[in-house]
């Protein structure tokens, strides 16, 4: 495996922080690691990588986060609201900027005639896909060279990063 290195406009704009050093001392179990580092460095990009995909492809943040979820199923705005922590005024906006783009549209609830669903198009779907493609090969790539063992033990750290930071969800 090769050596994580600090790369990109990321490191460089947060003035390369090493928060292993900060946490060292505020935390004596804390313990530099090259994969702790590489992990810091994961949560700065997933911080930023929103913000870049919905750039390019001439969309909001919440557009994309839109457009991400309705790829999943379909949601009422409401329930679109909720999935974005914004008001149900906001999620109507963005909707209404998804369908004029002809990436969503509203349609009749199919139990509740009176409630109308948000659903996304394939427009929208080729939009997310043709933008998160990329990293999607990528990451598949990487996986598939893991053996069977070496999976176990990324599965195992994952999961426990994850109950790390859920403790402060």
């Amino acid at each position: 495996m090769s050596e994580i290195k600090p790369e990109g406009p990321s490191s460089q704009a947060r003035g390369g922080r090493q928060p292993s050093a900060q946490m060292a001392a505020a935390v004596p179990e804390w313990r530099p690691s090259s994969t702790l580092a590489a992990l810091q460095q994961v949560i700065d990009v997933a911080q930023e990588l929103p913000e870049r995909v919905a750039h390019r492809a001439g969309l909001s943040v919440s557009e994309l986060h839109s457009l991400r979820a309705l790829s999943e199923r379909a949601m009422g705005p409401v329930e679109l609201a909720r999935h974005l922590h914004v008001t149900s005024a906001a999620s109507s906006g963005v909707v209404d900027r998804l369908v004029a783009r002809g990436h969503a549209q509203r349609q009749p609830h199919p139990v509740d005639g009176r409630r109308t669903e948000v659903v996304i198009t394939d427009s929208g779907r080729r939009e997310v896909i043709g933008q998160l493609r990329p990293m999607f090969e990528g990451l598949a790539a990487v996986d598939n060279e893991l053996s069977e063992g070496e999976r176990e033990v990324v599965q195992r750290y994952l999961t426990g990063v994850l109950a790390a930071m859920r403790r402060l969800l």
